[in-house]
């Protein structure tokens, strides 16, 4: 058997780190969160950060979102029309969530975008037409 078709991994070379260990379940010391070491350190400040966000200690509603300016936690029932942590009004088309942001208003038509195409393929379409009726 060739080594370019041995199925089985190659063996670490002696000096080479070890690799890392897989893991499942609980978030244990081999968890790839906590594996990267210092890699992470920003998005994990950033969580953090948000955990004493206004509203978030609290635990918000089972539907809500994020302020776009104080960053604090607004329930979606009763609609609000100002944060309750920064009184700024809430636009009713753009919602932040946790990892998303949702955009409420649909797009305006795509008609004036497509007419060109129509229209040439309508010209199209009545010159063939004209042709044919041409030709018989």
């Amino acid at each position: 058997m060739s080594p370019e078709s041995d199925p089985s991994p190659p063996e670490p070379q002696k000096g080479a780190p070890a690799p890392p260990k897989k893991s499942f379940g609980n978030m244990g010391p081999d968890h790839w969160t906590k594996s990267r070491g210092d890699r992470n350190d920003e998005a994990f400040e950033y969580y953090r950060e948000r955990g004493h966000a206004p509203g978030v200690a609290e635990g918000g509603g089972p539907r809500n979102f994020y302020c776009m300016d104080c960053d604090g936690v607004i329930p979606s029932d009763p609609p609000a029309e100002h944060c309750p942590h920064c009184g700024v009004a809430i636009r009713g088309e753009v919602r932040r969530y946790f990892n998303w942001v949702e955009i409420d208003t649909p797009p305006t038509s795509d008609w004036l975008a497509l007419r060109p195409y129509f229209l040439g393929a309508l010209l199209i379409f009545l010159l063939l037409g004209w042709l044919v009726w041409w030709l018989i």
